[in-house]
């Protein structure tokens, strides 16, 4: 076990989860993701895409205090308290994405026997990725791993 698996194990123990953050490259947005959560909570992982880092970190762990609290978020339900004066929405992340966003989940987990919500956020004006007001560059900053949403976004 390397220094990273020993970390992120210490502090999945200690604080619940442990946050991976993915910097942005030519590839795609950055991302950040949750790591132990479902083993520590029984609640799914969660991910967000396109948020700077300390704000994607204090997503990512509010979602880990609440979920440790009891409180349990709904696939297509939207939710306050997450960023400062918008509301979130949940929805689930489809599995075939985990290779490529999820990859210390995979290792924990030895495989892909987890779930994961993605955290979805309106732009400032309040449009969501999925509306037809919303830019180009908005939807490529933050894409959308639900199959639900992009079958909806299709049609």
């Amino acid at each position: 076990m390397d220094a990273g698996e020993k970390k992120a194990l210490a502090d999945i123990e200690q604080y619940g989860c442990h946050v991976i953050h993915v910097l942005e490259d030519e590839e795609g947005p950055p991302f950040s993701y949750s790591v132990g959560v479902q083993k520590t909570s029984g609640a799914p992982e969660v991910m967000v895409i396109g948020l700077k880092q300390p704000i994607a970190h204090f997503v990512v762990n509010e979602y880990n205090t609440r979920v440790r609290a009891g409180e349990r978020f709904l696939p297509g339900s939207r939710y306050d308290g997450f960023l400062e004066g918008f509301r979130v929405q949940f929805e689930v992340v489809a599995a075939e994405h985990f290779d490529e966003y999820l990859g210390w989940d995979k290792w924990l987990y030895g495989g892909k026997n987890f779930e994961a919500l993605q955290i979805i956020y309106p732009t400032t004006d309040g449009i969501w990725p999925w509306e037809s007001g919303a830019s180009d560059w908005f939807r490529q900053r933050q894409p959308i791993l639900s199959e639900k949403l992009r079958m909806r976004r299709l049609t």
